[in-house]
């Protein structure tokens, strides 16, 4: 499994475009601003209409009374300051992907892209 870092302040639609472009199995944003529950819905939004369908994992400065909202949203999960448990985040995340995995056999369609 390959990283991709963007970098910083991208719109979601630069967001969905790399992700589209480059093919990715997970996606991870990382919010200290405060601005979380406006954006990452928005970048759940722009990823959808490219038609990405990867797991959202987000992490930063997130309130607990916001998880809620941003599940709702579409994130698959959230992790603060206080998840500080590599492994445990780690084997969470290759979890969202054999999930994901599963789902795509399931559709009868390829999880690396082809057909």
């Amino acid at each position: 499994m390959d990283v991709v870092y963007e970098g910083i302040r991208l719109t979601p639609a630069q967001i969905a475009a790399s992700a589209l472009q480059e093919g990715v199995h997970v996606i991870g944003l990382s919010i200290l601003s405060g601005s979380h529950r406006e954006l990452i819905p928005a970048v759940i939004e722009a990823l959808r209409k490219e038609g990405v369908t990867a797991p959202v994992v987000v992490g930063g400065i997130i309130p607990e009374q916001d998880v809620a909202q941003l599940k709702r949203a579409g994130v698959a999960a959230v992790y603060t300051p206080k998840d500080f448990d590599i492994t445990r985040i780690v084997h969470e995340i290759v979890g969202l992907l054999d999930t994901d995995t599963d789902a795509a056999e399931r559709n009868g369609r390829a999880v690396n892209g082809s057909a």
